[in-house]
Formats: structure tokens, sequence, C-alpha cells
């Protein structure tokens, strides 16, 4: 997989600015307290991100 974070830049203009938001300071928190961009936990993120654009295809 390519950087998780690249991957949510990708996607940015398909999510809500408050769910843009929440990952943005989710991840500036988790790499501020020594985390890693390739951690599972960005990684994690990116399917929040792909999730939520899932779901508003479907409403």
């Amino acid at each position: 997989m390519e950087n998780p974070i690249r991957e949510i830049a990708k996607i940015a203009h398909q999510l809500p600015m408050v769910v843009l938001q929440d990952i943005n300071k989710r991840i500036t928190d988790w790499l501020a307290s020594g985390g890693k961009e390739d951690d599972p936990y960005i990684e994690q993120q990116l399917r929040f991100a792909q999730n939520v654009i899932k779901r508003q295809e479907v409403s």
C-alpha cells in the first residue's frame, strides 16, 4: 500500500469537512506523540475515511 496519508489526501475532497478535520487532528496527534506515518493506526484512519465515502454513496 502507498503511504496511507497520501491515500487520505487523494480522497480528502470526497469527505465532509468535519470528518477530514477529525482525521487530521488524530493523525497530527499521533505523529506528535512519536507515531510513524506507516503505523497501523494511520491505516485505520484511511479505512475510516474510505468507509465514510462508501456510506455517503449508499445514502
